[in-house]
């Protein structure tokens, strides 16, 4: 900018100088002398005006030079930071690309699982499809708490009823009968309904309905003699329990006088586990009795060995007595031995000059005094 305004004020100089020589040559024979002083003093400013602009014309160059100079370093940054910013942004692409296939696979899965629920629902919207469902579910817990001997899958009992799953426990309380039952119908009517009056007679469906299963298992799977006093009904969904408990007390209530426990997937694994713990305690129990009778038996045998054992301590000590009268006559038959060794018989014995030997004197019991 500041080069620029150099040179336009060069070429206003020029200009105006080309102007003055013009009007001197305009002026005629009358002003020659005068005009010859002015064009002397005009040549001597074009000179200083031509040094003036050769001066200008190098700082002009050294200037140019410079900004080139400037230029150049500039172009080098800004390649360096596109460069730069271009490998950048090839490695966001890259990231964004894998994020977009993790997203890809994502969607994939949702979509999968939408066709899921979506099948779901189409089991769930069949009566007999959503009994077998309950039915399955049913058997995985039982199946996955209680070992085999524990339970019985599709029972008929003695009235003829088919329950879904019979618990085998020891009187009392006795065989537990389980049915399934999803009311989904009605509790989704329920859920559905928006204004107050749709409200109310979707509760009573749903409290009628579920009343219905109620009332059906007291009566078909308590069978006095044969199964508990009580029974279970299984409800597949917590949905459900949990609507039963919060809003519906009343039927909760009539169950209990019913004794038929509601329960949900979660409720019957620990009733499962409670069940698991009774049999534990009658196996304890009749193991108990064996281990009882066993010790009896053991006691027996303990008093046998101890009666043998006095007899033989009997025997060893008559043995012993045996031994010491033993030991003392083979002492006799020793000492005799030896006086009868010390007496020598003939004429030519020292001991002929001798008195004869007192003979021993004999205890009636043969025992030496």
């Amino acid at each position: 900018m500041e080069n620029s305004v150099i040179i336009l004020a060069v070429g206003v100089a020029v200009a105006v100088l080309a102007a003055i020589f013009v009007l001197v040559l305009l002026r005629g024979e009358r002003g020659r002398a005068e005009s010859a002083a002015q064009m002397a003093q005009l040549a001597d400013t074009a000179g200083r005006l031509a040094a003036q602009q050769a001066e200008l014309t190098g700082r002009l160059q050294q200037t140019q030079s410079g900004i080139n100079e400037r230029l150049d370093g500039l172009s080098k940054r800004l390649g360096d930071g596109l460069a730069e910013q271009t490998e950048k942004t090839g490695e966001t692409l890259k990231d964004l690309q894998t994020r977009l296939a993790v997203i890809d696979r994502a969607q994939q899965n949702i979509t999968d699982l939408s066709q899921q629920v979506v099948g779901l629902q189409d089991i769930l919207s069949n009566k007999q499809a959503r009994g077998a469902f309950g039915e399955i579910q049913l058997q995985d817990i039982v199946t996955a708490a209680l070992p085999p001997s524990a339970f019985a899958l599709q029972v008929t009992l003695g009235n003829g009823a088919r329950v879904d799953c019979l618990l085998n426990l020891p009187n009392p309380p006795g065989a537990i009968a389980i049915d399934a039952k999803f009311p989904l119908e009605s509790y989704q009517a329920l859920r559905d309904a928006r204004d107050e009056a749709a409200q109310v007679q979707a509760r009573r469906a749903f409290s009628a309905d579920v009343l219905k299963h109620v009332r059906d298992i007291a009566d078909k799977y308590i069978v006095p003699g044969e199964t508990a006093e009580s029974a279970l009904m299984f409800l597949p969904s917590e949905a459900v329990y949990a609507e039963l408990h919060a809003n519906f007390r009343n039927v909760i209530e009539d169950s209990f006088r019913r004794r038929v426990w509601i329960v949900s997937p979660t409720t019957l694994m620990a009733t499962l586990n409670t069940v698991r713990a009774i049999l534990k305690d009658a196996r304890m129990r009749e193991q108990a009795g064996v281990i009882q009778t066993e010790v009896q038996k053991l006691l027996k045998d303990v008093g046998l060995l101890t009666k043998r054992v006095d007899n033989l301590g009997s025997h060893f000590r008559l043995a012993n007595k045996d031994i010491e009268e033993i030991t003392t006559s083979a002492g006799k038959i020793e000492r005799r031995a030896e006086r009868i060794d010390e007496i020598q018989l003939g004429p030519d014995s020292p001991a002929a000059d001798l008195p004869p030997p007192v003979p021993l004197a004999i205890a009636d019991d043969g025992a030496e005094r």
